[in-house]
């Protein structure tokens, strides 16, 4: 009893963890000092479960932590089941609350599979450049910090049809101009498989840990992977072939308003240039 009332009331509506994790990278010059990325990512907004007020509290919560760039990594809309919800929330207020996000270099995204198939990417194109949000869709762009430089290049979602997998990844590292560090941007995590070495760190959402974790069982209802197979990316930080990726659960919900020890969460991902052990998760719960 005490478990399902998590599940389907503490956990979706009113829990928020301050997740941590502290990635190492011989590619991060030591001159540019640690960089905090503050993330974001399947906000999902809809009435009850996460209504513009709500997000007004994350974005403060987020802000509060003092990152240094913020980046938010899709799927902003509704991805309920109709007869869980009670009230769709305009583009327009969703939005509003992410005008407030800080960071000394900026704040930029990308879209998800639901933004498009909602049929509302005119609106937050239109509602992100009101509010001052960068956002990437098989672009690159150059961030400077003191007397360094890195990109941030944005992939445009692999599940939609204007979509083309591995050819927008070329498409959007063609525009890195330099030798400089890469950190990508993809709302699923699968293409981290197809990722060259030169990208320093993915960062990707989507999965939202499954929304369910059970003890000595893991995941089970994750379905999450782009080519129609269970991801093998379901949350947390992945290094393959020298290669570093951080997926995050994410805030919002999608399909059924549930979540077991899978709390919405807010990222902080420190990137540091040191060969210290790679890894150091931590979680406060607010």
């Amino acid at each position: 009893m005490i478990g399902a009332a998590d599940a389907f009331a503490v956990e979706p509506c009113l829990s928020l963890v301050v997740k941590n994790w502290t990635v190492a990278h011989p590619a991060w010059p030591e001159s540019a000092g640690p960089l905090r990325i503050g993330i974001l990512t399947d906000i999902h907004a809809v009435e009850p479960w996460m209504d513009a007020p709500r997000i007004a509290g994350i974005v403060e919560r987020l802000n509060a932590e003092k990152p240094d760039v913020i980046v938010l990594l899709g799927d902003y809309v509704n991805a309920l089941r109709a007869r869980y919800t009670t009230a769709k929330v305009p583009v327009a207020e969703w939005a509003a609350p992410l005008r407030s996000l800080h960071a000394p270099l900026g704040v930029y995204a990308v879209l998800g599979n639901h933004d498009w198939w909602s049929g509302e990417v005119p609106a937050i194109r239109n509602a992100f450049g009101k509010a001052g949000i960068a956002l990437l869709d098989n672009d690159a762009v150059q961030v400077t910090r003191g007397g360094s430089h890195f990109w941030l290049a944005g992939l445009a979602d692999q599940l939609t049809l204007h979509s083309r997998g591995a050819g927008d990844l070329k498409t959007t590292l063609d525009q890195v101009s330099d030798h400089a560090p890469v950190i990508l941007l993809a709302h699923e995590p699968d293409i981290f498989a197809h990722v060259p070495s030169r990208v320093m760190l993915t960062l990707s959402g989507h999965t939202h840990g499954g929304q369910v974790y059970i003890p000595f069982i893991g995941r089970p209802s994750l379905f999450a992977g782009y080519s129609g197979r269970y991801t093998k990316y379901a949350y947390g930080h992945f290094t393959e072939k020298g290669k570093q990726l951080v997926v995050s659960s994410g805030l919002g919900l999608s399909d059924l308003p549930v979540r077991f020890l899978v709390p919405p969460e807010v990222v902080i991902v420190t990137l540091r240039a040191t060969r210290a052990p790679q890894l150091s998760p931590s979680a406060a719960v607010g």
